[in-house]
């Protein structure tokens, strides 16, 4: 999700500034860009996700990334959308146990009231910042404490 995607001034149409070479999915159409790249314009509702927000299933490895795979099925295939709610729930539930941050568990309840809503997009984008939240979080280093301790058990 990001800040090439704009709403146009009457609120109606979305503008989409696309590279050459850049995929995109728009109702379930994937549209690759020739070169010299563009901008599309929807005029109405489209289910639209560019290719470097699509998540391959190998690659949902994490809590936040299993989480955010669900959700990006269910937006974009709604036929399935049932389907795939019982996995994105056992998902959620699981982080929401496991966490101790805050802003883990409060991103889990807007992640949640906008799957409620039907309003997956805003998951997803919500949800992106999640998993870069997780990916700094698993770039850590354990605290001093525990690193003297693991030097010392060596």
């Amino acid at each position: 999700m990001d800040s090439e995607v704009s709403e146009s001034e009457d609120g109606m149409a979305l503008k989409i500034n696309i590279k050459p070479g850049e995929k995109i999915v728009v109702n379930g159409a994937v549209i690759t860009i020739a070169e010299g790249g563009s901008a599309l314009i929807l005029q109405n509702h489209a289910v639209f996700l560019r290719g470097k927000d699509i998540m391959q299933q190998e690659d949902a490895t994490t809590p936040a990334r299993k989480i955010y795979l669900y959700l990006m099925l269910m937006y974009l295939d709604a036929e399935s959308q049932e389907a795939y709610y019982g996995t994105f729930m056992e998902y959620m539930n699981d982080l929401m146990k496991a966490t101790t941050l805050r802003d883990v568990a409060d991103s889990l309840m807007i992640i949640f009231r906008h799957v409620q809503r039907g309003d997956f997009y805003k998951a997803l984008k919500v949800c992106k910042a999640l998993v870069d939240f997780e990916a700094e979080l698993m770039k850590i280093p354990p605290p001093a404490a525990e690193q003297g301790a693991a030097a010392q058990a060596r």
